[in-house]
């Protein structure tokens, strides 16, 4: 995907220190080197499907559907490095419901099987669904299926925490894609910056949750009404590029990374002074600005 020109001497990057090639803030999910070669899974199927269009019409069923069960594994390989490189970012982690990772290798199996049918002999397609499995093991390995940092924990609250990250970083995405819309990479930088600042705190939870139905209130306040404010400022913002609207965004960013640190490692350290007083401040300001 092709990206808006950015160096050190851009304007929109003057806006955000470290817009392009910043070093990923602390608890955010590095990608691996197995991302890349998810991604490259997805070129080989279409040759199927070019070559199904060449054929008699049990050619065309047999190669498209080798086309799409590759697809789905190359799919699946994807979600399963996801998942991985989030498994590793996290100090406390739930194996997935879903071993993403096997099911791609034998589906990548099936798919060169059904693909070789076409022009080889069983025994050779079988052979070759074989080596795509073994070879897709050695490339991806297999998905991790065990709990992470719950060892002589007690159980229920490690998976309060647990379901609490998955609600907070189903936030993150969903303000993510909400600023996309603005087609601004600087603001998409500061985004990113804002997300993983918030995941560093995360982290912070996981290893000590201290009173987590508070912790819990007051992330969750803080991350819909950055998600929100981000929603609305990007559908604003996209129309009219009005540059006092961005400078607005940008302060209330800026306001809400430092409160968001600073009352959260008081939470975790077990001062909940005012806390519902704040949370309805916070809730009323964040109607305001948006």
């Amino acid at each position: 995907m092709a990206e808006r020109f950015g160096g050190k001497y851009s304007p929109s990057n003057s806006r955000v220190e470290g817009a392009a090639g910043a070093v990923p803030a602390p608890g955010m999910p590095r990608r691996s080197k197995s991302a890349g070669r998810a991604r490259a899974l997805f070129l080989p199927p279409f040759l199927f499907a070019a070559l199904a269009f060449k054929g008699e019409p049990r050619v065309l069923i047999m190669g498209l559907a080798a086309c799409g069960i590759l697809l789905l594994a190359a799919w699946l390989t994807q979600q399963g490095v996801i998942a991985n490189d989030a498994y590793d970012a996290r100090n406390v982690a739930r194996r997935p419901a879903i071993p993403r990772k096997a099911f791609a290798a034998v589906l990548m199996g099936v798919g060169l099987c059904v693909g070789a049918l076409v022009a080889q002999p069983m025994i050779y397609a079988v052979l070759l669904g074989l080596a795509g499995v073994i070879l897709h093991v050695g490339a991806f390995g297999l998905d991790l299926m065990r709990d992470k940092g719950m060892e002589g924990v007690d159980s229920f609250q490690v998976e309060r925490v647990a379901r609490a990250v998955d609600e907070a970083e189903a936030l993150l995405a969903g303000m993510k894609d909400a600023i996309l819309r603005a087609k601004d990479s600087a603001l998409e930088a500061r985004v990113a910056k804002f997300s993983g600042i918030a995941r560093g705190l995360f982290r912070s939870v996981e290893s000590d949750p201290g009173d987590l139905t508070a912790a819990r209130k007051y992330l969750s306040v803080y991350l819909l009404g950055a998600r929100d404010a981000t929603v609305k400022f990007a559908d604003a913002y996209a129309q009219g590029r009005d540059q006092k609207i961005r400078a607005d965004y940008e302060t209330l960013l800026g306001e809400l990374e430092t409160t968001f640190a600073s009352r959260t490692e008081s939470l975790l350290q077990g001062s909940h002074t005012d806390l519902d007083v704040e949370i309805q401040v916070l809730r009323d300001r964040l109607k305001l600005e948006t």
